[in-house]
C-alpha cells in the first residue's frame, strides 16, 4: 500500500472513533455495528448493539443460499429489532461497511425490501 493510502486510511478510522466517541456520550442513542461475510456459501450476519459507550446486545446470526446484499439487509433489520426494544431511546445510528447496501435500502426502484 502506498502512504497516500495509508494516510487517508489511518484518518478515516480516527474520524469514526471520534464520531462514535461523541455519540455513545447520549444515553438515548444506540449505534448499531454491523457486518455480514460470506464463506462456502454461508452467510454470517452480526450486529452489536452499544448504548453509552456499554455493549447491550450482540446477535449472530447464520443462513445459507442468500445474496450478501439481502443478508446486509437482515444484519441491519435484526439490530434495529433489538434497538427499538430498549426504552427511552431517541435516535438510532447504524454503522456498516458496505455504501452499496446502504444506497440500495433507500432506492425502492431497486429493492423492496
Amino acid at each position: 500500500m502506498n502512504k497516500k493510502y495509508k494516510k487517508g486510511k489511518r484518518a478515516y478510522i480516527c474520524k469514526i472513533n471520534e464520531t462514535t466517541l461523541q455519540i455513545l456520550a447520549d444515553s438515548k442513542t444506540v449505534v448499531i455495528v454491523s457486518d455480514t461475510s460470506i464463506k462456502n456459501q454461508v452467510v454470517t450476519s452480526i450486529a452489536h448493539i452499544h448504548i453509552h459507550d456499554n455493549p447491550v446486545i450482540e446477535t449472530l446470526h447464520h443462513a445459507v443460499n442468500v445474496i450478501s446484499t439481502e443478508a446486509k439487509l437482515f444484519a441491519i433489520r435484526c439490530g434495529i429489532n433489538q434497538a427499538i426494544q430498549l426504552v427511552n431511546i431517541n435516535h438510532i445510528i447504524i454503522i456498516m461497511n458496505s455504501i452499496h447496501t446502504a444506497k440500495q435500502i433507500f432506492d425502492l426502484s431497486v429493492q423492496p425490501y
